[in-house]
């Protein structure tokens, strides 16, 4: 499954942002207007931020006045093209994004580096921290500087994963005690005619499951799980009224 997942979002990733970006919007969004819930000490917080646009914020954020920031690591998992990476980056110092295919993560990249962003600041790697054998360089995953994060997130991607507990624990070992653990996904909902071709093994995670689940990483302290509603649209061209979604965003703290 993890090689059809490569292979699928490897066709998406040119198309994967004009597509999706209603949804990336308004999780954008909602996302930013719960940064207190998520609960990290952010590098810093602009009550402007909502009002403007996601690549302005980023940008203006990070070309302002020179001044020392607290340092707030992000590690985005199955990052895409970098959507919560670039949600979050205005209150971060750095993101780093893990991604299966090699195409997202050329995206990725490629709009941190046209924001005018360094590879300190925001850059990606392929790399597969659930299968042992998956497409990574070893000695990249394993570089000190890939663990320590202050907050790691998987924005959409759990439900892609066979084992979306297993993801969880790798997450957490990555966190620095009392970072947070953060995700966006899906609650349950029907099956769809086109779910296999777009690499889906779970319909949805329950409150429940998604509970279980950050406790049994060790990042069950605090857990909240948020509903955002419902009329959220995935952006497949196939049947979008059937595709509409309710989303969660879920959020925990790693033991200290």
């Amino acid at each position: 499954m993890a090689e059809a997942n490569r292979l699928h979002f490897n066709e998406e990733a040119p198309t994967y942002d004009s597509k999706h970006s209603r949804l990336i919007e308004r999780l954008t969004k909602e996302i930013r207007s719960r940064l207190d819930w998520i609960g990290v000490d952010w590098a810093a917080v602009d009550d402007d931020d909502d009002d403007s646009s996601e690549d302005e914020n980023t940008q203006g954020d990070k070309t302002g006045p020179s001044q020392p920031r607290k340092e707030v690591r992000l590690l985005d998992y199955a990052c895409g093209t970098g959507m919560m990476s670039r949600a979050l980056a205005p209150y971060t110092t750095q993101c780093v994004g893990v991604d299966i295919s090699e195409n997202m993560v050329a995206a990725y990249n490629s709009r941190a580096e046209n924001q005018g962003l360094s590879r300190d600041e925001m850059y990606a790697v392929i790399g597969d921290l659930i299968t042992a054998d998956g497409p990574q360089l070893l000695d990249v995953l394993e570089d000190p500087r890939l663990f320590g994060f202050d907050v790691a997130t998987v924005g959409g991607g759990l439900h892609h994963f066979a084992d979306p507990e297993l993801a969880a624990e790798r997450l957490a070992e990555r966190l620095r005690p009392g970072g947070v653990l953060l995700v966006w996904d899906f609650l349950p909902h029907g099956p769809h005619q086109h779910s296999a071709n777009y690499g889906v093994m779970h319909h949805g995670l329950s409150e429940e499951r998604v509970r279980a689940m950050f406790e049994r990483a060790g990042a069950g302290k605090g857990f909240s799980l948020q509903v955002l509603g419902s009329g959220f649209s995935p952006g497949h061209e196939h049947d979008k009224e059937v595709m509409r979604r309710q989303v969660f965003l879920a959020r925990g703290e790693k033991s200290t």
